[in-house]
């Protein structure tokens, strides 16, 4: 269903809004008109889509419809991930895309400035560095978890971004043959799967459950400063290694390791998603799963083991028992955990930021934009699979157990081409990963864009520091490690969800803004409409957390049990301001965008931008 639906809609509409915003191949890319080798640097297409697919993937449409499903059921998550996208994700990656393109290969603060003045671009763009902030945590925690879970894929993931180092030398420095330097190194990737099966990776002994045989574990015990979040200090050490190398990552040329490293893993993510999909096909109607898909003593097959409803307050789905969550309605927040899959806000600042500095030619956008949001939706829907077939055995684990059964029912969907379970599962852990890490890093470098466009010309000492590229990215860094700190998985990801799903609604606004000024007779219901909803449906969904979740539960003792040490009554308010602050910005950015929708479309003329001479 979800395959049949997005390729019409590639077709048909894609087509139609790429007509609707005049994509015009003698344009002058930002990539081509302000090259520099180190941020605007033109990408042919293939390695641009390895680059924003692998960055706007991340752990969130795996994690988000998993969760949505153990909460409320597979169909609803289902639902959302197939209706949503096409309609509301891919249309606001697109416009996202191409209006920055447009207006110089800016971020989207930058272009509604352009049109609401230098307050309402200020706002967008602190609204979306505190999202960056959001994004590097709850990434870098997964990538612990899975690390944690599956020590095999830690092992390959370091294998596979040394091979990205080397193959940005190769292409760029020495200038010897891409097609060469694609199977050689995408072999390598590749075979790291293998090295990572036979050589596991971690940091400290494992507390309970023992890791493969072979593991290489590097200190003896946990250092005592070392934290444990969800109850493992092994998963706490990858946290800080993985904000350690986002950091670094972050400042590099995009030559040296985003472009290549990105490119190497679009390999990986379109076997595993494509693999996979194609397994779910064969498997059920050909061959059947492999007989050795057997996890903690249990058969795994293609018979779904997850209900299909769990009612409109998920209270009898696995996660619900002992009371490990709340009451969580289904609207509004399903449409807040299931974001990345359906509809982004995080894809607006990947869209506007680092791809919009590498798009080649202006039809490059239709792939790349739209036609990447839809391959997203794909991930999300192989998540779905991938969990329906795992029983959950108990739900005290919370997010630490459902996460890896992304790679243990993806694994298990694999043996249907007769590939061994104990690669299969490995495989699929180093594609979450893989998902996880390009998608982390491009958020550090995405917060920087964000500072540094906020700050501008830098006029004091203060500025000239907070523009400084090290320093910029030491404290995102830094601040995501103490958002981390308080272990409130639940909390944090509901805040994620939030503010990532109101900066979508902000990223559809500014859409509409530009189109609006643009040209009197563009119709603005493809971008209008979804805006309204995300706007409706965030507003409500923060309201909720905040005033049920946050202040009615873990500040007051009312909905559950309060907090009781002075690090997660710190953690609740801090979490209580946040959400006040977002959405006193984003309220005040509908107002403003109102306004200015209510001036340009009243007068006689609209403030015509430069983007094209096409009056649909």
């Amino acid at each position: 269903m979800v395959l049949v639906l997005f390729t019409a809609a590639y077709i048909g509409y894609g087509r139609y809004l790429s007509q609707f915003v005049g994509l015009d191949d003698s344009r002058e890319t930002p990539a081509h008109k302000y090259q520099d080798g180190q941020e605007y640097v033109p990408a042919t297409k293939p390695v641009l889509l390895g680059h924003h697919y692998s960055s706007i993937a991340g752990g969130a449409p795996v994690v988000g419809p998993i969760t949505a499903a153990l909460v409320w059921g597979w169909v609803p998550a289902l639902l959302w991930v197939a209706i949503g996208n096409p309609l509301i994700g891919a249309v606001h990656d697109f416009v996202s895309l191409s209006s920055s393109v447009r207006h110089e290969g800016k971020s989207i603060g930058y272009i509604i400035g352009e049109y609401v003045g230098e307050r309402g671009k200020n706002m967008l763009l602190w609204f979306a560095f505190l999202l960056t902030i959001l994004v590097v945590a709850v990434f870098a925690l997964v990538i612990g978890v899975v690390f944690d879970a599956y020590p095999q894929a830690a092992t390959a993931s370091v294998i596979y971004i040394a091979l990205a180092f080397i193959f940005g030398v190769w292409l760029y420095q020495l200038g010897l043959p891409f097609s060469v330097g694609t199977v050689v190194f995408v072999a390598g990737v590749f075979g790291s799967v293998w090295v990572g099966i036979q050589y596991p990776l971690a940091f400290v002994p494992a507390a309970e459950d023992p890791y493969p045989e072979g593991t290489i574990v590097l200190l003896d015990s946990a250092p005592g400063i070392l934290p444990e979040l969800l109850g493992s200090a092994n998963t706490g050490a990858w946290v800080l290694t993985v904000l350690i190398y986002g950091a670094a990552a972050s400042v590099l040329p995009v030559w040296m390791l985003l472009q290549p490293r990105d490119y190497l893993s679009s390999f990986l993510l379109y076997a595993g998603v494509g693999g996979g999909l194609l397994a779910v096909i064969v498997g059920t109607f050909v061959t059947g799963m492999g007989s050795d898909a057997v996890h903690e003593g249990q058969q795994l097959s293609f018979d779904i083991e997850t209900g299909a409803w769990y009612g409109f307050f998920g209270q009898e789905g696995p996660l619900a028992l002992e009371g490990l969550i709340p009451l969580m309605p289904l609207f509004p927040l399903l449409f807040l955990t299931i974001a990345c899959g359906t509809v982004s806000g995080f894809h607006s600042l990947v869209s506007s930021g680092t791809t919009a500095k590498q798009l080649n030619k202006e039809s490059d956008a239709k792939l790349i934009g739209y036609g990447g949001m839809l391959a997203e939706g794909l991930l999300a829907a192989l998540a779905l699979c991938a969990v329906v077939i795992v029983a959950i055995p108990a739900a005290d684990e919370g997010i630490a157990l459902a996460l890896p059964n992304f790679a243990t029912g993806g694994g298990a969907i694999l043996t249907a081409f007769g590939i061994p379970f104990e690669y299969a599962a490995p495989f699929m852990a180093l594609v979450l990963a893989s998902f996880l890490l390009t998608s982390m890093d491009t958020a550090v470098r995405l917060g920087r864009y964000m500072l540094e466009e906020i700050i501008g010309t830098p006029e004091t000492d203060v500025e000239t520091y907070a523009a400084n590229r090290y320093i910029n990215t030491t404290v995102i860094a830094v601040f995501a490690f103490v958002l981390l700190g308080s272990g409130q998985w639940e909390d944090l990801w509901a805040l994620f969800g939030g503010a990532n799903q109101l900066l979508a609604a902000l990223a559809l606004l500014t859409g509409t803004i530009w189109l609006a000024n643009w040209n009197k007779s563009k119709q603005l219901v493809s971008t209008g409409g979804p805006m309204v909803l995300m706007a409706i449906i965030t507003v409500f969904g923060l309201a909720w957390v905040g005033l049920y979740q946050v202040v009615g539960g873990r500040l007051l003792g009312i909905t559950t049990d309060a907090e009781t040490t002075a690090l997660g009554i710190g953690s609740a308010i801090l979490q209580a301001i946040i959400i006040a602050l977002l959405l006193y910005l984003a309220l005040s950015l509908f107002k403003i965008g109102y306004d200015n929708w209510k001036t340009v479309r009243g007068a006689d003329d609209g403030v015509a931008a430069d983007v094209s001479t096409d009056d649909d």
